[in-house]
């Protein structure tokens, strides 16, 4: 990414023509807190050591120091857009280190300065020190949740316990915005799960016995997503979905050192989706072993699901699908009966 540079016509003279009046520039320096302080951008450095004049209504900004260490005289102030473009007048060059919130009132006078044709305008200039990296914006989820946890009376007060209701409903709504193919809603769905993970981990880092961190927790799915596709991270082979699921799970197996298919399938989900993952876990290790033979609605129940995940199908997802339209007959049903007169 470069940098926005917004050019005043009427400032461009020939080279090395020295003049007096020339409006100068006006370099704002933008950086992200999600970085760290001091690195900042090839062209940044650049522009602090060319600046005639460093400038930031923060005292407390934390890229000041750095700054300084690095040779770099900054001025604490904040001036108004008159006195900025004053600043620059000779051909000087004025940076701007913006506070996190940016500078706003500053923009807003330099556009209303431009806008009057009363100024003659420096060289205005949006230059981004640093960036932020995919995912970034986790680390602010985190920052907020460790506030909420400090000071908010409903939030310092759950319980592993007392939050596990709402993981359950957060994903059945995200299932529920993905088959509605509803995206703002997905959106949405995604972060209340989201904040359920970082919400216990926050709560785990309090326990005094095992504590462990937001960190931990992401350390450890990326560790096991490497561990579990040799063949993205190592030097496997594989060319179909069946086969990376087959190496999935021999590999789970061997982690774990189970001695069942059926270790580490939970017992408390739906009946249908239990039915479905044990049918899965024998089909993928090659087991051949029949449906127990009983009478009942359950047994038929059972079969049903197996026969859904051999064809491919989520038996849940189906069944979903079929209560819908039986939802929507009941509707359009009790809409006829209210318009009969």
């Amino acid at each position: 990414m470069g940098y926005v540079r917004i050019v005043n016509a009427t400032s461009s003279r020939p080279a090395g023509t020295p003049d007096q009046a020339a409006p100068g520039r006006v370099v704002l320096l933008t950086t992200s807190h999600r970085v760290a302080p001091g690195l900042l951008s090839w062209p940044a450095w650049q522009a602090l050591r060319d600046a005639d004049r460093v400038l930031c209504a923060d005292g407390a900004h934390p890229q000041l120091p750095y700054l300084r260490e690095a040779g770099i005289a900054v001025d604490e102030a904040a001036p108004t857009a008159e006195e900025l473009v004053d600043a620059c007048a000779g051909g000087r060059t004025v940076v701007v280190v913006a506070t996190g919130e940016g500078e706003p009132a500053l923009t807003d006078g330099l556009a209303r300065l431009a806008g009057s044709g009363r100024v003659r305008m420096p060289e205005l200039e949006l230059l981004p020190a640093s960036y932020d990296l995919p995912g970034a914006r986790l680390l602010d989820l985190v920052q907020v949740m460790d506030r909420l946890r400090e000071e908010c009376p409903w939030t310092s007060r759950k319980t592993h316990e007392g939050l596990a209701k709402y993981a359950i409903e957060e994903a059945y709504e995200l299932v529920e915005a993905i088959e509605d193919g509803d995206r703002d809603e997905l959106r949405e769905e995604l972060g209340d799960v989201l904040l359920q993970v970082v919400f216990h981990a926050r709560i785990a880092e309090e326990d005094p016995q095992d504590p462990f961190s937001v960190d931990d927790v992401a350390g450890g799915i990326v560790a096991k997503l490497i561990h579990r596709h040799p063949h993205v991270f190592g030097d496997a082979t594989a060319t179909t979905p069946e086969e990376v699921k087959e190496h999935w799970v021999r590999t789970k197996a061997e982690e774990k050192q189970r001695t069942s298919v059926t270790e580490g399938v939970p017992l408390h989900q739906p009946g249908l989706a239990l039915a479905a993952k044990l049918a899965s876990r024998v089909r993928t290790a090659g087991l051949d072993v029949p449906l127990p033979a009983s009478e009942g609605i359950g047994y038929e129940l059972l079969a049903l699901a197996a026969r859904a995940e051999a064809e491919g199908t989520d038996p849940e997802a189906a069944l979903r699908a079929a209560a819908r339209a039986y939802r929507d007959a009941i509707v359009a049903h009790e809409e006829r009966i209210r318009s009969t007169p």
